[in-house]
């Protein structure tokens, strides 16, 4: 089966898959669409991160396509509706980069506190301003977690690890699972009210665009620091301009923004905003231990074989049989709750297996 891997891969992944027996794979990066679309009939796979973008009009010129798979988590840049109605599985490895990302986001948390960007810009112009930029301490503060799946649950450990207190805000998790992990379940607004930090870990998806606005603000405690590695256009950058101006938040850490680069945003003038290149995920060296699972997967699909694999799309009824054993779709269903079965997902999921929802996806 012929593989396209169109964006960038550690060396290691894409050897897996030239190694894999059952996959001839190319390594095509920085396609343009047009050229994309052009050759993408070729192939029965397609690997990507965040930079190629499958559009409908992609998946129509992809008549052999079986499996689009995510080396990461988000999957934004792909068109899941459209995947699902040519029957076509899509599919991440959010268990790759969770605990980088974690990471990312405490690291994030701790120099806005201690305005350690700062301290080193302010240094190498020959300053010393220890008063100005003294910092303070994240003992005893309290952490608002907004959304508790595999990232947000591990930052929210990492922060009682610091002797925060941490309340959570997830409507689909379960409440036995937060409470079991030393956190305390409250409503979006409590959340709002009572932090002193936030940190967002929710997937981008129709209901969390624009989810922290101008509204969510409003309800903050005056100088609430905000940390932000999730996917940009969850919160609106406009509103947030706004509330840093107004003194209302009082720092910001930005690993993600709407558009990417941020080019001249306004958000970058301001000296209590830090940011990274939306880089949370990817350590200097990976872990040896934790080989990709992506081959792996590919080959179960392309040989029709049941795969325990995270799937963000599955194929439409008339097809499904042709990928998926039962025992798949209830092993999926395990890993995805993972011991919380009384999750209601919403209305307009953009999955298509019952009992499963976006808000069950591990994510930021």
């Amino acid at each position: 089966m012929k593989v396209l891997v169109s964006d960038k891969l550690a060396e290691v992944g894409v050897h897996m898959f030239q190694e894999a027996e059952d996959i001839d794979v190319d390594v095509k990066v920085g396609l343009p669409p047009e050229e994309l679309k052009t050759i993408i009939g070729d192939y029965d796979g397609l690997v990507i991160r965040s930079a190629t973008k499958v559009t409908a009009e992609i998946l129509e010129a992809a008549p052999r396509l079986k499996v689009i798979g995510r080396a990461g988590i988000g999957l934004d840049n792909v068109d899941i509706p459209a995947a699902t109605k040519r029957g076509v599985v899509v599919m991440n490895t959010p268990e790759g980069n969770v605990i980088t990302t974690a990471e990312h986001a405490v690291a994030m948390m701790l120099a806005l506190s201690r305005n350690i960007p700062q301290g080193t810009a302010s240094l190498k112009q020959g300053r010393w301003e220890k008063k100005k930029l003294q910092g303070k301490e994240i003992f005893g503060k309290t952490l608002g977690v907004l959304g508790y799946g595999r990232i947000g649950s591990i930052v929210a450990d990492r922060a009682r690890g610091l002797k925060m207190k941490v309340i959570v805000h997830d409507p689909y998790a379960n409440k036995e699972l937060i409470e079991q992990g030393g956190c305390e379940v409250v409503s979006r607004e409590e959340l709002f009210a009572r932090s002193d930090y936030i940190t967002i870990h929710v997937p981008k998806m129709k209901e969390t665009v624009n989810l922290v606005n101008k509204g969510a603000f409003d309800q903050m405690k005056p100088g609430v620091m905000l940390i932000h590695c999730a996917r940009g256009g969850i919160v609106n950058e406009k509103d947030l301009t706004q509330a840093l101006a107004s003194g209302q938040v009082g720092g910001v850490a930005l690993d993600v923004f709407e558009t990417e680069p941020p080019g001249e945003s306004p958000l970058l003038r301001h000296d209590n905003v830090i940011c990274t290149p939306h880089r949370e995920h990817q350590p200097q060296k990976p872990r040896p231990t934790l080989p990709s699972p992506l081959p792996i997967r590919l080959s179960a699909i392309f040989r029709q074989a049941p795969s325990l694999t995270p799937s963000m799309s599955l194929p439409s009824p008339e097809t499904h049989s042709r990928y998926f054993a039962p025992i798949w779709h209830w092993r999926n269903v395990w890993d995805r709750c993972r011991d919380s079965w009384d999750r209601r997902p919403p209305k307009n999921s953009i999955l298509n297996t019952p009992g499963i929802s976006p808000a069950l996806i591990s994510h930021r």
